[in-house]
């Protein structure tokens, strides 16, 4: 029992040095506002927005969409070429064959 109390004041006692020092570093260094009237005065520009509307396409997205038939198709021949090559180191397994590179187009 007396355990537990020591260790419930020392918990008390981090827990009060933690607040203490948050405090500390929370409160501001210097109570007057810098001085921002000797800094040239510049026009303010909107910032552009990631996903905005008004940027144009890029020149490299065609403007055809793309079948979603070619898309799964393509799909389908990367899961088989994944799957004949695990089924292939399941048969024989190796250490060449573990650290081979695949023919996948979608593999850098």
């Amino acid at each position: 029992m007396e355990m537990l109390l020591m260790g419930l004041c020392v918990a008390l006692f981090g827990v009060g040095v933690a607040v203490a020092a948050f405090g500390a570093a929370m409160r501001s260094q210097s109570p007057e506002p810098p001085a921002q009237a000797q800094l040239p005065l510049i026009n303010a520009v909107a910032p552009t927005r990631f996903f905005s509307d008004s940027l144009g396409k890029p020149s490299a997205i065609s403007s055809r969409p793309v079948p979603i038939e070619v898309l799964l198709l393509q799909i389908e021949n990367h899961v088989r070429m994944e799957q004949a090559a695990a089924e292939l180191f399941i048969a024989l397994p190796t250490q060449d064959k573990l650290h081979s590179k695949t023919n996948s187009p979608f593999v850098n």
